[in-house]
């Protein structure tokens, strides 16, 4: 049976908090916190899964204006499906979702560097940010 992926806006944040073990995205993300993964969730405005016989093994998760910029702050694939276009299909269907004029941007993990030129983003070194406190 194919992985299926769909626009599940109302995800648990314990399902999220798997998403994020499970890809070891966890390590940069507050995943004891319950409470602030639900507002990550609930103040998305994408949030893109992707589902083996029910069982989420990847999970996109944007901020958007739908129009002209998209933030793709959370891309998540299970370790045990990686490797098989999963992160590039929640990248795309996260991309269309936003609205194909917006520019996608992420910024990427440090283990994840050298995949994103594989799958044809392209690196920008014009970004800047103020860290978050907590």
């Amino acid at each position: 049976m194919p992985v299926l992926f769909n626009s599940e806006p109302n995800l648990t944040a314990a399902e999220f908090r798997a998403i994020l073990v499970a890809s070891t995205l966890s390590e940069r993300r507050p995943a004891a916190d319950l409470a602030r993964l639900e507002n990550m969730l609930r103040f998305a405005d994408v949030i893109i899964t992707a589902r083996d016989e029910g069982r989420l093994v990847g999970l996109a998760r944007a901020i958007t204006d739908f129009s002209y910029c998209c933030y793709l702050s959370d891309l998540a694939v299970d370790v045990a499906y990686q490797r098989r276009g999963i992160g590039k299909r929640l990248i795309d269907e996260t991309h269309r979702a936003a609205g194909e004029d917006t520019t996608l941007i992420l910024i990427s993990a440090p283990a994840a560097q050298s995949y994103y030129p594989k799958i044809g983003m392209k690196h920008q070194e014009n970004c800047w940010a103020i860290p978050r406190q907590k």
